[in-house]
């Protein structure tokens, strides 16, 4: 039986360290020809010179292996080499039929230290990033779809957070930029459903460079399964880069370990009706003040403490 990703081809962007990594070397070992993108930062916040090392080392595993794979070094948060990445998988392999946007930095500060620049800097690389690649993917796919008369195959897969999930104080940069990854994905999911392409997000928990802080005090066991490592990341995004995930669509799963968790989109807990035409500051009052006091303050949190989430 031949491997679920022969014949295509991947692009996974941040591709060269800790889960791009992993999600890479998993393709490849599912069959898929990878473009490895890293810009080769050496800094986690996006600081030091570029450098084509990272993807030139994960491009020698994956064909040391025996698979193929190509490196590209430019920055997916600039709109043109974001369009010449697409463009050079197109060129050597003939096309493009999976994206899997990693790529990020972190800059973490508290909400009233947090300069304009390093909100900037977040939202560009995670973002802007994935919107850039996405564009010129989806492009590609409706241009092929329209050529041949009918959908084609594609799949996007992005990179969202459990920072948004449940919140982070300390992150209102990533936060937010990880909540708008997920308004693009359910975005593009409905727009490029009839060309055959599927759009879907994750939250991953893994041990990496930019969650190092995060997971300090959970070393990697000495024995057994580290339920942390990013090996365990990558088969989902192997999943649902293949053909048995067409069904899938528009979805956020949260992943790690042995654990995958397909979030629900957010329902109405409760409503409140005026008995006028609209409500009064007083109506408010009398209607919300009692319901909220009401509540233990861990049931606004009901849906991450379902995840094994904790609050920061």
């Amino acid at each position: 039986m031949s491997p679920p990703l022969q014949g295509r081809t991947a692009i996974v962007t941040g591709a060269g360290r800790g889960l791009g990594r992993a999600e890479a070397l998993e393709l490849a070992r599912l069959g898929a020809a990878v473009v490895v993108n890293d810009y080769g930062q050496p800094g986690r916040d996006g600081s030091g010179a570029a450098g084509a090392g990272p993807a030139e080392e994960v491009v020698a595993e994956i064909r040391a292996a025996g698979g193929t794979a190509l490196a590209h070094t430019g920055d997916v948060a600039d709109f043109a080499q974001a369009g010449a990445l697409v463009g050079l998988a197109v060129a050597e392999f003939g096309g493009l039929d999976i994206l899997v946007n990693n790529a990020g930095i972190l800059r973490d500060r508290m909400v009233f230290s947090l300069t304009e620049a390093d909100w900037d800097a977040v939202v560009r690389v995670h973002l802007k990033g994935h919107f850039n690649t996405t564009r010129f993917a989806a492009a590609h796919w409706r241009e092929r779809s329209k050529a041949r008369g009918g959908p084609v195959y594609g799949r996007i897969v992005n990179t969202s957070s459990e920072a948004f999930l449940a919140g982070s104080a300390g992150q209102p940069n990533y936060a937010a930029a990880k909540g708008g990854i997920v308004g693009l994905t359910t975005s593009t999911a409905l727009a490029l459903a009839k060309y055959g392409v599927t759009v879907n997000a994750i939250c991953p928990r893994a041990r990496t460079r930019m969650t190092e802080d995060v997971f300090a005090g959970l070393a990697a066991p000495e024995q057994g399964l580290d339920p942390l490592a990013p090996e365990h990341v990558a088969p989902l995004v192997g999943y649902l880069a293949a053909p048995a995930a067409a069904r899938i669509n528009g979805q956020l799963l949260v992943v790690h370990g042995g654990m995958v968790a397909v979030v629900e989109r957010p329902r109405v807990r409760a409503q409140f009706d005026s008995e006028q035409e609209t409500f009064t500051y007083d109506e408010l009052d009398a209607l919300l003040t009692p319901y909220y006091a009401a509540r233990p303050d861990g049931e606004t949190f009901a849906a991450a403490e379902v995840l094994g989430l904790k609050r920061s």
